[in-house]
Parts: structure tokens; sequence; C-alpha cells
């Protein structure tokens, strides 16, 4: 089986680390718990990597599009390595999860969230995976644009790091194809 994964965030040294690149910093780290390394692919749009865990093949993505246009580089990698749709997992930050948090999802609309919608208007359908990163709200919605393109306080950048290193566990739960035994993992307790 064929799974990808896929890490929003927008391409570039001033959005690097900014609340909403939480997925690409999740992923980064995930290539590194994984022993695998990216490297540029111009036909998938994005940097690649990959790796074989039980007989699966993961493979790896950040799209180098702006997050309002991801579902492009996520649609080109879907159709060349023929993936399914139940086998895409997008992680992606969530205003709408307390900082820190982490949860999956099985499916879904975009909440307002460009990247998603993107993805969604690209696929053509809404029916793959989601790991949503709390990165909590700032309170008013005209704040949102600054505070998710700022980045995060150490304290908050500490919180966060602990949760995505607790969440590996779970995700390679997802990878061995047990999605429930990886929900059960990372909902009951952050790991």
């Amino acid at each position: 089986m064929n799974f990808l994964v896929v890490g929003l965030g927008n391409p570039g040294q001033e959005y690097k680390h900014t609340r909403h690149n939480a997925g690409e910093d999740l992923i980064d780290l995930l290539a590194i718990n994984l022993n695998t390394e990216f490297r540029l692919e111009k036909k998938f749009l994005g940097s690649h990597a990959s790796v074989s865990i039980d007989k699966n093949k993961i493979h790896l993505l950040k799209p180098n599009h702006y997050m309002n246009e991801s579902g492009i580089s996520v649609n080109k990698i879907k159709d060349y390595l023929d993936i399914r749709i139940e086998d895409i997992l997008i992680m992606h930050d969530e205003l709408d999860l307390p900082h820190g948090t982490l949860r999956f999802k099985d499916s879904g609309g975009h909440g307002g969230h460009n990247g998603l919608r993107n993805i969604i208007d690209q696929l053509g359908t809404s029916e793959f995976k989601r790991l949503r990163i709390g990165i909590g709200h700032p309170g008013k919605d005209s704040d949102v644009t600054n505070y998710v393109l700022n980045k995060q306080s150490n304290k908050e950048k500490e919180i966060l790091e602990d949760s995505m290193r607790n969440s590996m566990t779970s995700l390679k739960s997802v990878f061995k194809g047990n999605w429930q035994e990886a929900l059960l993992k990372l909902h009951t307790k952050e790991e």
C-alpha cells in the first residue's frame, strides 16, 4: 500500500516556524523520526521523501506552493503514485483546537482553512484523513491573519514540539493501517 502524508505550510524563510506552518514543522520532525530526507521533486511540485514500514510505502510531501494552492501538489503526487484518497493524511494548523492539542479526523469540510479548501477542490472530495495541530485562537477574528503568520513564543513552541514528538507512535500506527488504534493512542492522552 502507498500512503501519503502532507505537511502544510507556506514556502520561504519568512514563514518558517510560524503557527500556520505547523503541518510543515510536524512533517519535518516525522522525516527525522523515520530516518528519511526530503528532496525537491519537480514532478510533484514539492519536496518528497519516502520510507517503507511493514510492507507499506510511506510518502511525505511538502508542497512548494503557498498554502491556498497546496492541493495542486497533493493531486499531482496522488495521481503519479496512484494513492487512494483514504490513504492520504493532511497535517495542518487548527485554530479551533487549544494550543498543543493534536487530533486525527477521518474527513470533513475545510473549516475555513484555505489549504484544506484547495485540496478539497483539487481532489474533488473531502474524504481524506487529517491530523489537526492546535495552535489556539487569538480571540478576535480580525487578529487571525496576523496571529497565524507570526512565530510562537518560546513556551508555545516548546509545548507544541512536545506534542508533536509524542504523536510519532500514533502516526506509525496509521502507517501500519491501524487507524482506530492511532486515534485511541492520540486522543486518550497526549502520549
